[in-house]
């Protein structure tokens, strides 16, 4: 009995500090490909899943009726190991916060880019963000959004191919980022820090 109760009660610690220190986020950033694969690199992240979010239409599909939501992906992370300032940090020089019209080769509405929080302290840690990038480019418009978040649709079933497409298809993945000239563009804007945790 004393066994019994002993493994209970690890296993209860076990299950509240997990579900205590997992977070989540969701960011727009054009492909929902290359938002995948650039966060699930940053230590602290433990799953980043494809889908949409914004828009008019229930369970939208990728190649059915999203009318007016966004690409975009839910990060789960450990606030412990990475803080939601520093993915903020890492989302911004992995896009194009002036494109009006969509993001790199891709355009249109479901490929804008956009912060999306669940909060007011996220809310305000975001447009803290944001502003940093307004006042690094004086000159140009930063056109990114902070929105209240809506309900997230993983794309699933038949579609369920986009998640992890850049694990199961690398080639195809990489001509096509290679194709759209993101990384590219990405140098362009943020030079040495593309790609990178702003310091």
């Amino acid at each position: 009995m004393k066994f019994i109760f002993t493994a209970t009660l690890a296993f209860l610690i076990t299950f509240t500090t997990l579900t205590t220190t997992a977070a989540t986020t969701i960011l727009a950033g054009g492909c929902f490909w290359c938002m995948e694969s650039d966060f699930e690199k940053v230590h602290g992240v433990s799953d980043v899943i494809s889908g949409f979010l914004g828009g008019t239409a229930e369970n939208p599909t990728y190649s059915g009726d999203h009318s007016g939501h966004y690409e975009a992906v839910k990060i789960t992370y450990d606030p412990k190991l990475v803080s939601y300032q520093q993915l903020l940090e890492h989302f911004w020089v992995n896009i194009d916060p002036f494109d009006d019209k969509g993001q790199f080769c891709d355009k249109g509405h479901s490929y804008l880019s956009a912060v999306f929080t669940e909060n007011d302290e996220e809310r305000s840690t975001a447009e803290a963000t944001r502003n940093r990038v307004i006042a690094m480019f004086p000159d140009q418009k930063v056109v990114t959004p902070i929105l209240d978040s809506d309900p997230f649709y993983p794309i699933k079933g038949d579609e369920a191919y986009h998640q992890d497409y850049y694990k199961n298809y690398p080639n195809r993945y990489k001509f096509y980022r290679w194709s759209c000239k993101r990384d590219a563009r990405l140098r362009e804007i943020w030079g040495e820090h593309a790609s990178k945790v702003l310091p």
